[in-house]
């Protein structure tokens, strides 16, 4: 049994019904997902969540009042009804209980708004209009609450759900005047009690929590509506943004966005326009930088190239004398032309390297022995010392290469481990899958985790106090090109067991 205990209006605080507000149903809105909900999806769910929460609470604070006014409407009709019933009764004491089931019957006959369930009670004496006695709806707070000032003319009342029926239950205790007391009320201690169903009024509310429910599911969809215009309207410069963005990606940096209106996303299209303005001057700026640096550098190695092959051509000479010279002459003779050996080498890879740049460089493909090829490439260079240079080539594998860029590749390769590494220098060479595989490693310290990012940088340097190199500084550099020149790639690595490892893979 569940008590909702209560008093008439006015004669306790909290009003007419203590039972508390409404429950109101709950509902939990799911955080939106990144994946797989798109925007447009998490937009219109939100409006709609807006929408339901606003049908929700409109709904719920409409029962509750609704609720209220029914109950109520009812109780004050019930426990008024039942006073003006039991006000002018005359009860002779002790109690005659056959006059006083008459007088029960006769009342419940008149009850408001609909038939009531009498009972009275006297100490021990129990008499009611029904074939019972004593009514189990009746709860001990409603006796206790009647029987706390019997003196009191007004009436007390309790609204009790038991096996899930809705009861009213009523007490208005009897009493008597006297003019020796001034007409105030005095107890008799007989107090009458009426039950009344509230079927009627639990079908209203019913009515009207299905007809709130079956009202918020249209809302809702017609709420659908305007979510999906207005997601509309903000997902279209979203997709327009996302185009340009896109579209700058590939290259094309004079996208713009044609911005309208005054609202945020207005303000995000001027300022992606403002952005890819200005992207677009430095990049040109860059490029043009750039191109002027190229021809510069390729200007100037076609320049040193004719007087760089006359002062070879005369520091050979000075080489084949020099043993006819004094020791300082000699040595003298044979730096500077240690030193114009290296800055025809620094031309030469200058003038390859502005080739690339100009996208000037060809491929001329030729279907070769690979294994043949890098034996030539170590013959030529006097690598065949098994204490210095260890080849492991697979026989018999046919590629499609430039000889003369493979060789460059190669040649880099060992002459790089051979420099910055130690003895002895491996270079494997093999087939995986449609791939030509070529691995140079060597036995040095390997390469700083810093530098392996740079190592194919041009001119960077590990160490920034070393001016001086052997090489150009292009030699990777150029290497690189020449493998994507081919289709492949080229990576740089460190050995578990020590030392660096280049590995070049080139299709078939």
């Amino acid at each position: 049994m569940s008590p909702e205990p209560g008093t008439e209006p006015g004669t306790e605080p909290g009003g007419p019904d203590a039972s508390g507000p409404a429950p109101r149903r709950r509902r939990r809105a799911r955080g939106p997902r990144l994946h797989p909900f798109g925007l447009r999806t998490r937009l219109v769910l939100a409006f709609l969540l807006v929408a339901a929460v606003g049908c929700g609470t409109t709904a719920a604070l409409t029962y509750r009042a609704a609720r209220n006014a029914i109950l109520e409407q009812t109780q004050d009709t019930a426990v008024s009804a039942f006073r003006d019933q039991v006000d002018p009764l005359v009860i002779s004491l002790p109690v005659d209980t056959r006059q006083l089931r008459d007088s029960l019957l006769v009342i419940a006959r008149q009850g408001k708004p609909r038939p009531w369930r009498v009972y009275a009670e006297y100490g021990t004496v129990r008499v009611s209009s029904t074939d019972r006695p004593t009514s189990s709806v009746i709860t001990p707070e409603l006796r206790a609450r009647a029987q706390a000032r019997p003196a009191t003319p007004h009436g007390s009342f309790q609204r009790v759900v038991k096996n899930g029926k809705p009861y009213l239950t009523m007490a208005v205790p009897a009493v008597f005047r006297t003019h020796a007391t001034k007409g105030t009320a005095q107890p008799t201690g007989l107090v009458f009690y009426a039950v009344m169903e509230l079927d009627e009024e639990d079908a209203n509310i019913e009515a009207m929590v299905s007809a709130a429910r079956d009202g918020a599911l249209p809302a809702l969809a017609v709420a659908l509506i305007p979510a999906l215009i207005a997601s509309r309207g903000v997902l279209r410069p979203v997709r327009e943004l996302r185009r340009a963005a896109h579209s700058m990606g590939r290259g094309r940096l004079d996208t713009r966005i044609h911005a309208k209106g005054s609202d945020e996303l207005a303000d995000l299209a001027r300022t992606f326009n403002e952005s890819a303005a200005e992207l677009e001057r430095s990049v040109a700026e860059l490029r043009d930088a750039e191109a002027r640096a190229r021809r510069f550098a390729s200007d100037v190695s076609h320049e040193l190239r004719t007087p760089l092959a006359g002062m070879l051509a005369v520091t050979e000479v000075l080489d084949e004398d020099a043993g006819s010279l004094d020791s300082d002459t000699a040595r003298a003779v044979r730096l500077i032309s240690a030193e114009t050996g290296k800055l025809a080498v620094l031309v030469e890879d200058l003038m390859e390297i502005s080739r690339f740049d100009a996208r000037a460089a060809e491929l001329h493909p030729d279907e070769v022995d690979a294994a043949d090829c890098v034996r030539k490439t170590l013959q030529h260079r006097h690598w065949t010392d098994p204490s210095q240079v260890v080849p492991y080539l697979e026989e018999g594998i046919r590629a499609r290469l430039d000889p003369r860029r493979f060789d460059v590749v190669v040649a880099n390769l060992v002459g790089n481990a051979l420099r910055h590494g130690a003895a002895p220098v491996t270079v494997r060479l093999y087939a995986e899958g449609d791939e030509l595989v070529t691995e140079v490693a060597d036995r040095g310290p390997g390469i700083h985790p810093d530098v392996l990012p740079h190592v194919f940088d041009r001119f960077y340097k590990a160490d920034q106090a070393r001016t001086r190199s052997a090489g150009s500084g292009l030699g990777l550099a150029i290497t690189l090109e020449n493998v994507r020149l081919h289709g492949g790639t080229v990576r740089a690595a460190n050995h578990p067991s020590g030392g660096a490892v280049f590995t070049v893979r080139m299709p078939l």
